[in-house]
């Protein structure tokens, strides 16, 4: 299995081809109302578009195997099975000893001999499912404290959404298939993986992520920072080479004076820009989290590739058959949002928000 967090605790286990994806979610309270139909919305949002998405689709239901009880939560940990129905493993039979350019194949053919390739394996972004289940619950707990989350495509190969965006812009995208924040963004955003796709081709692109309610404080420091433990985290999602928070970068070429959230008083403390992205020494200034991360194009392209087969220890092509998205952002967009959601969780935890 495959942990994250230390006080609620969320453990990930499954493959692509298995029978199962699943999760088991720990220390959650006792005697909290989960709205099922929540989860759903939220599974809803992940799954793959019509042409702009992988053809593989699954029904994703979630069964509640324990942990919640006529949609209260009874203190024992929440295990959520997501079954695979819609699986198709001949496509991988000619590239078991041949590793897919971009892909986890390598390292791991080389350092487990057993693995299973199909689908990725549990390398696959299939794992991000029970993912998105398990924050939709974390997402539950965190409203109740007037917490709130909302994430939207920021860009999608070369075409950039250069508006400044909030909360309530980012709840707009969930109307939108790639989760662009305007309808034109939507189109262009389309066309853009249209036509990578029609090029054999796939493209990447980068997800935006805020979250509102955090009170002044929240978050540590040092190495448990909320900016260090989030980036760990977001970091674990497949295909992400990236993160940033607030102006990220672009501060490197600021003047202090410029990059500096002066403060003033309005109605509380308040910082008058949001330059840093709600985080300053590893703790929320109580602006809105503000962070972007990038993922790279879906490995898995038609395209002819170079590569090696393992076995014979020779130079060979590959295309890469089976079924995957030629983006994979509008999709990944839901699951930025549910390990935020985590996350949060998890620190609030610590520090007894909850």
């Amino acid at each position: 299995m495959h942990s994250l967090g230390k006080n609620i605790r969320f453990r990930l286990f499954g493959k692509s081809h298995g029978k199962h994806v699943g999760c088991i979610l720990e220390n959650i309270p006792s005697g909290m109302r989960i709205d099922i139909d929540v989860i759903k919305e939220e599974m809803a949002l992940r799954k793959p578009k019509d042409g702009i998405g992988t053809p593989r689709k699954e029904d994703d239901d979630v069964d509640i195997v324990s942990g919640i009880t006529d949609g209260v939560t009874d203190g024992t940990p929440i295990i959520m099975l997501i079954a695979n129905r819609n699986v198709d493993s001949s496509k991988y039979d000619d590239i078991s000893s041949v590793p897919r350019p971009g892909h986890a194949d390598l390292p791991a053919m080389i350092k487990w001999k057993d693995h299973d390739v199909r689908g990725g394996g549990q390398f696959s972004g299939r794992l991000t499912a029970p993912i998105v289940a398990a924050g939709a619950v974390a997402k539950q707990l965190l409203s109740a404290h007037g917490i709130k989350f909302a994430a939207f495509t920021r860009s999608v190969g070369n075409i950039e959404d250069t508006s400044s965006r909030n909360i309530d812009d980012a709840l707009i995208s969930r109307k939108y298939a790639t989760r662009a924040c305007t309808a034109e963004l939507d189109e262009k955003m389309k066309n853009e993986i249209l036509n990578a796709s029609k090029d054999g081709d796939s493209t990447g692109g980068v997800a935006e992520c805020v979250v509102t309610g955090l009170p002044i404080g929240f978050g540590g420091i040092w190495f448990d920072s909320l900016d260090a433990v989030l980036a760990k985290a977001v970091f674990g999602i497949p295909a992400v080479k990236g993160i940033e928070f607030g102006e990220g970068f672009k501060l490197s070429k600021m003047r202090g004076s410029e990059s500096n959230d002066q403060y003033t008083i309005d109605g509380g403390i308040k910082a008058i820009s949001n330059n840093m992205g709600g985080v300053v020494g590893g703790m929320s200034d109580g602006m809105p989290l503000v962070f972007r991360a990038a993922f790279k194009p879906t490995p898995s392209i038609s395209k002819e590739q170079r590569s090696v087969d393992i076995r014979t220890m020779s130079d060979v092509t590959i295309s890469v058959k089976g079924r995957h998205d030629p983006c994979i952002v509008p999709r990944a967009v839901s699951v930025l949002e549910a390990v935020t959601a985590l996350v949060l969780a998890d620190v609030s935890a610590e520090e007894n928000i909850p």
